[in-house]
């Protein structure tokens, strides 16, 4: 019971896809983040239906960009999206690691935090468009595992990496989880997925790959360079970075091979 219990915390907690009440204890969170990759199954499946619904109906590829971006926000709540914008204010703020934390506790919205989503939305979009200009299924089906990629990398950080402020919603899923459990589903996450991605296309998985380890190698940098380990926000910072940057590096392959 503690596994289902661990399976609907992970929802409740990190999408608004609905689920059964669970009482918020500590024993109900042991395994939370073995079932956190499966937020981005959700995730892949929708936009790959959506991408079948637009080549069926000749939709534009401005409206499929449009509603690919906010595929993962409406499915998460954009709960990750807080902690990328608030990581960005309080970088912005030039103060130490003291008033960092101040920052990225307050509740208020910067500028730095507007310029950088609006900037991120910018990038996401028109690469997403770019994909479906390509016209390839399986393209898509590589992006689609990047949800889930990321995901596993960030609850494998989660339970490996210094906590920077020793409490905090993140604190509360990794203070019970099960570290080695934990990191050896993650890793399982990823070695499947990367399989898939390969099968799918050498090249191009092996790029998505390549940006998704990219990715994690800088959360680690820089989250202990300036913060001294992770928090709740950096884990949603470093979720998207690492999705745009697989995004990225799967556009740039794809315009590689044309």
């Amino acid at each position: 019971m503690n596994v289902i219990r661990s399976f609907a915390s992970a929802f409740l907690m990190y999408s608004r896809i609905p689920m059964p009440h669970v009482e918020w204890k500590e024993e109900n969170r042991r395994y939370a983040l073995c079932f956190f990759p499966l937020i981005g199954v959700v995730i892949g499946l929708i936009l790959m239906g959506w991408y079948v619904i637009c080549e069926r109906f000749e939709i534009s590829a401005m409206l499929f960009g449009a509603v690919s971006v906010c595929i993962p926000v409406i499915i998460t709540g954009g709960i990750h999206l807080d902690g990328y914008m608030d990581v960005h204010d309080a970088c912005a703020c030039m103060g130490d690691r003291e008033k960092k934390f101040q920052v990225m506790k307050d509740s208020r919205v910067g500028a730095f935090a507007v310029f950088h989503m609006c900037m991120y939305f910018l990038v996401q979009f028109a690469c997403i468009r770019e994909l479906y200009i390509i016209n390839e299924f399986r393209y898509i089906g590589i992006f689609a595992c990047t949800f889930i990629v990321s995901r596993a990398y960030s609850g494998l950080a989660a339970v490996n990496f210094k906590n920077a402020a020793g409490k905090g919603s993140l604190m509360n899923f990794t203070k019970t989880a099960h570290k080695n459990i934990t990191s050896i589903i993650e890793v399982v996450y990823i070695l499947v997925l990367s399989a898939v991605m390969a099968v799918i296309s050498v090249s191009v998985g092996a790029m998505a790959m390549a940006g998704g380890i990219v990715a994690f190698i800088y959360y680690r940098w820089f989250s202990y360079r300036e913060f001294g380990g992770i928090t709740g926000d950096l884990a949603g910072y470093f979720l998207q970075v690492s999705e745009l940057m697989q995004l990225a590096t799967i556009v740039c392959m794809c315009e590689i091979m044309k």
